[in-house]
């Protein structure tokens, strides 16, 4: 499966994604059909669910769940190690299908594919770690003459349910996490993006992974939904916005979630701060993958002072930028998912000048190519600064002290991930103790992630972490085991 897709990618040919179900892949049926937003073709189809086809998936996960719990850490730990290095072969190819399906720049696509394959190593070192504790009940009188201890047990039956914006890695951070704790897991992948979906999932079969490992639908939200419901769900992690997340949850009911959602990240410019390279960081970092990213930088607080400066240097990194062809090598911003995206850079945009901000680049498109945008000192109640615009715009503001600052960038409903550029050791702690964030990055933008570090946000950006080692923890629960009149400790005198 996939040779016979990465070929498909390589040749400009539409590309056959395939669901798998109950060990077997299939294709046929009625298709969705993925257009490319930067080629406007088709580039990629799918299955669509036929009736009874989750309540197939949902039974087959049962009764696999106890076999796949059945493999040794060590084992599964042996197939993610294989899956990273499969993914390194196959970047160039995967990073095609991206490009493709999404308009990711093929320099973005690569760095997501080096970033499947760390992360499917970094689930094998984590879960060659998975164990228990010895409880020390003896310190308790109750407790005297008895042995206690506990083990990570999986949960059974993981869904995973994937975004667009980086359906490569988020797959391989749900997935791999998920199978290194021993469960088998359902994936719902993104409409926009099935064939990188398929082929990272049949990455890891080729892998070794267990056919009852893993279970692949394609589709919308309905298929979501009913995947959410089914009972045999122990777990359901999902990355996507506020309000499809408030969905999964209604749809889920009493289930353990780790949700991902959005943000309209905050970056930090104090006056003491190298102001080039602060410009040239936010630059990169703000129009990465179009900017759609939950942490991508979409705003930008600079110290009064050192404004006009900071817009100057970051006007000038920014025009820099190569937009066009997502598989040119040299282009840097390529399209967004969608029509739809881009023209909302250019309604907020708009919306912003007419409030009286200062659109110094962009504020237009060609297509789902939106051109990148800034927007000087919007107003405070303008949707560039209190939504999410997760497109190619950025906003910079002025600000007059640190309590000011952060007091902004509390206001916002999200509280994923912010940055920071300053030497002053007294105000990165204030920052990290008053942000309303799930992590600061420090001289460096809010775009930033190291996949082994936690990652998740407060208020309306979701709940859990998602790095592997979190993410083992969410997969499986606590096991108690106690041994009565058989202490390690001694008993009574």
């Amino acid at each position: 499966m996939l040779e016979a897709i990465l070929a498909s990618g390589s040749k400009a040919e539409v590309v056959q994604a395939a669901a798998l179900r109950g060990g077997e892949w299939f294709s046929g049926g009625p298709q969705s059909e993925r257009i490319g937003p930067y080629l406007r073709r088709v580039v990629s189809q799918a299955p669509v669910p036929g009736h009874g086809d989750v309540a197939a998936v949902l039974a087959y996960a049962r009764i696999s769940a106890p076999a796949v719990a059945a493999l040794a850490p060590a084992f599964r730990a042996e197939i993610l190690e294989r899956a990273s290095a499969a993914a390194t072969e196959n970047r160039h190819d995967l990073a095609r299908l991206l490009a493709l399906e999404l308009g990711k720049p093929l320099k973005d696509g690569l760095g997501e594919i080096d970033r499947v394959a760390d992360t499917f190593a970094v689930c094998a070192a984590e879960g060659r770690q998975i164990g228990g504790d010895n409880l020390p009940v003896a310190g308790w009188a109750r407790g005297a003459g008895t042995t206690a201890f506990t083990y990570r047990a999986p949960v059974g039956v993981a869904l995973a349910i994937t975004p667009f914006n980086a359906p490569a890695n988020l797959l391989a951070h749900k997935l791999g996490a998920s199978f290194a704790a021993g469960n088998t897991t359902i994936v719902k992948a993104p409409p926009q993006a099935p064939a990188i979906s398929t082929a990272i999932v049949a990455l890891l079969l080729e892998s070794g992974m267990p056919a009852e490992a893993v279970q692949l639908l394609h589709g919308d939200g309905r298929v979501g939904a009913e995947l959410c419901a089914g009972d045999e769900v122990g777990v359901i992690s999902f990355t996507g916005s506020a309000a499809t997340g408030d969905a999964v949850a209604k749809a889920a009911g009493a289930k353990r979630l780790v949700l991902e959602l959005g943000g309209n990240a905050a970056t930090i410019v104090c006056g003491d701060a190298d102001i080039a390279e602060a410009a040239r960081v936010c630059a990169r970092t703000g129009y990465t993958n179009s900017g759609q990213s939950c942490i991508s930088v979409q705003r930008v607080y600079v110290q009064r002072p050192r404004f006009e400066e900071f817009l100057e240097h970051f006007t000038g990194e920014v025009a820099a930028l190569t937009v066009g062809d997502p598989l040119d090598p040299g282009t840097d911003v390529g399209s967004m998912v969608d029509e739809d995206a881009a023209e909302r850079v250019v309604r907020w945009s708009a919306e912003a000048a007419d409030g009286g901000g200062r659109v110094l680049l962009g504020g237009e498109r060609d297509g789902a190519t939106a051109r990148p945008t800034i927007v000087a000192d919007p107003p405070a109640g303008a949707s560039v600064v209190t939504e999410e615009v997760f497109g190619a715009l950025v906003a910079v503001l002025p600000f007059d002290d640190m309590g000011e600052v952060v007091a902004r960038c509390n206001q916002s409903r999200y509280g994923l991930q912010a940055g920071l550029f300053t030497r002053d050791i007294g105000q990165i702690i204030a920052a990290w103790r008053d942000l309303q964030v799930g992590g600061l990055v420090v001289n460096g933008s809010s775009n930033y992630r190291l996949d082994h570090v936690p990652f998740g946000g407060v208020k309306d950006s979701g709940f859990g972490r998602e790095s592997p080692r979190c993410m083992i923890e969410d997969y499986t629960t606590v096991k108690t085991l106690m041994l009565r009149g058989m202490s390690l400790w001694g008993g009574r005198p």
